[in-house]
């Protein structure tokens, strides 16, 4: 006789176990996808999926704690939200992990939900396929397609040109004959007769006016080499090539770094200095490739970026398998671009802070078409569009000076508002269609003492 209670438990039992595996099998749970996004706004600074960075590669973190410590995503929910309060609680694996990583603090994310967390786990355990990149070989046969009528446009040009060349030719060649009969006619011996035999007979009969050319080429020459004395030193469009690649579209442009994150001094001291490598080893620590998808400059491919990177770390000994400073480091030369004469003197923070308003105003009134909204920009031009940074302006004295008579003193600060109170009522009266407005002139701004002494 069959027991239908026995096999009734049976199956619940079977039905149980299916139920606890199923739920260890991760990555069914969560969205990959979502969790992609979630990965590389919490994660990326401090773990990759493929290598260890800071901490230890994610890629198949839930089968990997199930096999070291048999714990499940339950226990990886605790570790992400509280690391430190597991910790504390006397967990073996989490104070195992905490001192293989050389105690490094974790960051805490209580922020993060449950699904938020089961997202994540799914990306790590089930990362979605890379997007294939474009094919060269298809791109460049759609360019040689699209190139074939340009191709066609130039080859007619040339035949026409050279068609039109030689027409001029056979043109030249027949009136030089017609000389040549002229020549031998007796209408050529009567013109001899009449002209002037030499040079000295036509300075004599044109001497003024030989004087006046001379005298207006000698002023043409004289006005040339002053010309050329004047703008000795100036190097307007000068871009040098330097010993790594820094791309400041990259960085300022397409990444948003503030100028002043590299360059701190800009906004308190007199120089805006050149940032050390460990500046940027507070990036490239972590930042250790390129992105395949990021903006790339053409002709250059993500190797060559990944290439420039490593010399970073060449520069400042560091070692990104071990993740430690080995202490061989290499200096860098950098060639510098700006560099005011000794004679001079200029404070960036008087121009970034006190007169940073004022500037971007003045800019922005005199080039309507083409605003900025950083300071830096006014005479470094637009940075954050440069690939190879140049010297965007002529950085004369004139043109210094030309900035000083333009812009106008920020009258909406408290304290130039209070300082200047007397100055601006005096300006009031003495020029009312201008509304009294202070320009950096009226303030001393043209004084020689001020850039000179």
């Amino acid at each position: 006789m069959i027991s239908w209670r026995k096999h009734y438990r049976q199956t619940l039992i079977a039905i149980g176990l299916l139920l606890s595996t199923s739920a260890s099998i991760y990555g069914q749970d969560g969205d990959p996808k979502n969790g992609e996004k979630l990965f590389k706004a919490n994660c990326t600074a401090c773990h990759a999926l493929d290598k260890q960075v800071v901490g230890p590669p994610l890629k198949g973190i839930v089968a990997k704690v199930k096999e070291e410590a048999g714990v499940g995503p339950d226990w990886l929910h605790k570790w992400i939200k509280n690391n430190k309060e597991l910790r504390a609680s006397g967990d073996k694996y989490a104070n195992e992990i905490f001192e293989k990583f050389n105690k490094t603090e974790m960051q805490l994310f209580p922020n993060l939900t449950d699904k938020d967390i089961d997202d994540i786990l799914a990306f790590t355990t089930n990362p979605p396929a890379p997007e294939p990149a474009a094919d060269p070989k298809k791109d460049a046969t759609t360019t040689d397609a699209a190139a074939a009528p340009a191709n066609n446009t130039t080859t007619s040009v040339v035949i026409i040109s050279l068609l039109a060349i030689a027409a001029l030719l056979v043109w030249i060649l027949i009136k030089l004959r017609q000389l040549v009969k002229l020549g031998q006619s007796e209408d050529l011996a009567g013109l001899n007769e009449t002209r002037v035999k030499s040079f000295s007979e036509i300075y004599e009969k044109y001497h003024y006016v030989g004087k006046g050319l001379i005298a207006i080429l000698a002023l043409l020459a004289t006005y040339g080499i002053w010309n050329w004395i004047m703008w000795i030193g100036v190097y307007k469009g000068y871009k040098p090539e330097q010993p790594i690649y820094f791309s400041h579209k990259i960085h300022a442009g397409e990444q948003k770094i503030d100028c002043q994150l590299c360059h701190s001094s800009a906004k308190y001291g007199k120089v805006s200095e050149i940032p050390s490598m460990n500046v940027c080893m507070n990036c490239h620590r972590t930042i250790s490739e390129y992105g395949a998808n990021d903006y790339m400059e053409p002709g250059k491919d993500k190797a060559f970026y990944d290439g420039e990177i490593q010399k970073i770390y060449a520069a400042t000994g560091w070692d990104p398998a071990k993740q430690q400073y080995t202490g061989k480091t290499q200096p860098v030369e950098w060639t510098r671009i700006h560099n005011m004469p000794d004679f001079v003197y200029f404070n960036h923070s008087q121009h970034v802070v006190a007169g940073e308003q004022a500037i971007i105003n003045s800019f922005n009134k005199k080039n309507p078409n083409n605003k900025i909204d950083v300071v830096c920009k006014a005479c470094h031009g637009k940075i954050d569009t440069m690939n190879v940074v140049q010297m965007a302006n002529d950085f004369t004295m004139g043109w210094c000076i030309e900035c000083h008579r333009t812009t106008e003193v920020d009258m909406n600060n408290g304290y130039n508002k209070e300082y200047f109170k007397n100055l601006h009522e005096k300006l009031k009266k003495q020029y009312p269609k201008d509304g009294g407005k202070i320009t950096v002139d009226a303030i001393g701004g043209l004084e020689c003492g001020k850039c000179h002494y």
